[in-house]
């Protein structure tokens, strides 16, 4: 057991390795974060979602446009971490990017990336709501940009 001063307060932490321990608080916790996670996967927003990844996936222009476009960026990148990109590098590697979403199955992802993206963080607000952090944030993890 080890102690930590947070905000005036001394808490206590629990620390184990033994995960059949749990308090039934704490099953609860993960029962209802389970339940949520089953939720979020019926979701018509995460259904329209997966279908069109799965649309991006098997259709050859796109993957061709990614491609295009992936090899762009990289080349600009290379380019930058040297000192000698160009701003027509940049306008190129732009260029691919704006013909990949403009097939019509990238731009169907895109929208439907943006509609779950919208209706997490939706969710995102209404976990935080109760708590004095933002929940998606701090569960996301270290390296959010």
């Amino acid at each position: 057991m080890t102690g930590r001063h947070l905000h005036g307060q001394t808490e206590t932490l629990l620390m184990s390795i033994d995960t059949d321990t749990s308090t039934d608080g704490e099953q609860s916790i993960e029962n209802l974060a389970e339940s949520l996670g089953e939720a979020i996967a019926d979701l018509p927003e995460y259904e329209t979602f997966l279908e069109a990844k799965a649309a991006v996936e098997t259709d050859e222009e796109a993957q061709e446009q990614i491609k295009a476009f992936e090899a762009a960026r990289d080349e600009y990148i290379a380019a930058r971490q040297r000192g000698e990109a160009t701003r027509d590098e940049l306008l190129a590697m732009q260029d691919k990017q704006e013909q990949l979403h403009e097939i019509p199955v990238m731009r169907e992802y895109l929208q439907a990336e943006n509609d779950l993206e919208l209706r997490l963080q939706a969710l995102n607000a209404h976990i935080s709501e109760p708590l004095s952090i933002d929940f998606g944030e701090k569960a996301g993890g270290c390296c959010n940009d």
